[in-house]
């Protein structure tokens, strides 16, 4: 396992939807190792496999000591809604409240293929919602209100990071081997 460079905002993959998976193998399992670490080092609540470079629908989530991480995730909301701090590991020291669903239901897979269903409430249904998200190529931002929304850009833009050349490493997991 290694701690991986996370993508920041205006990296493209972050916008773009990612791939199911479809081999569950050794380098699936060392990916699912990779970002965990990852999580754990930043630290953050949890972490999408774009965030690090790689385009395959699989997040890590670490929330009131339950570590843990689904492929393929789909979801099932409440009807009853939150609303909250919500930050992401891709646009740092940024936090804005951010209108959720209360409690979820995810189905997916774990890292060896075998079906996993993961429920939550508040903080757990919030990580849940924020990395499915990632994998749509959707950022939290894009959730808020007009007025919060440009309100956000003006602090983004006023980050040190932001439109720095972006810390690009080619991703050791490959997007080839029966993985698309």
């Amino acid at each position: 396992m290694s701690v991986k460079p996370i993508r920041l905002f205006g990296d493209p993959v972050l916008t773009t939807p990612a791939l199911e998976v479809t081999t569950f193998d050794k380098e699936l399992r060392q990916l699912v190792s990779d970002l965990t670490a990852t999580m754990q080092d930043a630290p953050g609540a949890g972490l999408a496999a774009p965030q690090i470079g790689v385009s395959l629908r699989v997040f890590t989530y670490d929330v009131d000591d339950v570590v843990g991480h689904l492929i393929n995730p789909t979801l099932d909301l409440s009807d009853e809604m939150q609303d909250g701090p919500e930050g992401c590991l891709s646009l740092p020291d940024l936090t804005f409240d951010t209108p959720r669903a209360m409690r979820v239901v995810a189905k997916g897979m774990n890292m060896y293929g075998e079906p996993v269903t993961l429920s939550g409430s508040e903080l757990m249904a919030r990580c849940i919602q924020h990395e499915t998200d990632h994998l749509d190529g959707i950022i939290f931002i894009d959730r808020l209100d007009a007025e919060a929304r440009k309100e956000a850009m003006r602090e983004i833009r006023a980050t040190e990071w932001f439109g720095a050349e972006p810390n690009v490493k080619i991703s050791p997991h490959s997007m080839m081997n029966g993985l698309l």
